[in-house]
């Protein structure tokens, strides 16, 4: 979501340690997914049809939420298919459980804002370019390597998958 950038970037002038370095602005449709060393084909088959039966979706970011340190804005237009995924993997517990049984769908902006008013600077800035106009048009499965998260694939969200 590049047009949410901004939010991790009014979040990284306030202090840098809040904002996971080289990760973008995005949403997590279901973390942690499945081990890579795990993936199946079927696995690979399931985000491509779910990503084919969900539309490109203009979205409406407007609301700042904040807990233990953690400050994100909701992407409610995202929940269904968060709800999808989640469904289609029903073992995996999102977050591993930190955030409830159905966190609400999110940009993370800040982790590790512990400081209360490190969390208000953030809520501030990020909450001064709120509402947020931008598109979801694919699904990336990402991995975490040596390097950092790096792209296994991208799937156009509402284009059926080829034959």
């Amino acid at each position: 979501m590049p047009d949410a950038a901004p939010l991790l970037e009014a979040a990284w002038r306030i202090d840098p340690a809040l904002v996971r370095r080289g990760v973008p602005a995005h949403v997590s449709l279901l973390y942690p997914f499945v081990p890579e060393t795990a993936l199946t084909d079927q696995d690979k088959k399931g985000v491509r049809s779910l990503a084919a039966s969900f539309p490109a979706a203009d979205l409406l970011l407007e609301e700042v939420v904040t807990a233990s340190g953690f400050v994100s804005v909701t992407v409610p237009g995202l929940q269904p298919i968060v709800d999808a995924f989640r469904a289609q993997w029903p073992k995996l517990r999102p977050y591993r459980g930190r955030f409830g049984a159905r966190p609400a769908a999110h940009v993370t902006v800040a982790m590790g804002a512990d400081n209360p008013t490190a969390a208000a600077h953030v809520r501030a800035a990020i909450g001064s370019l709120l509402p947020l106009h931008t598109r979801a048009a694919a699904v990336q499965l990402v991995v975490l390597t040596e390097e950092g998260w790096q792209p296994r694939f991208t799937v156009p969200l509402g284009v059926p998958d080829g034959p």
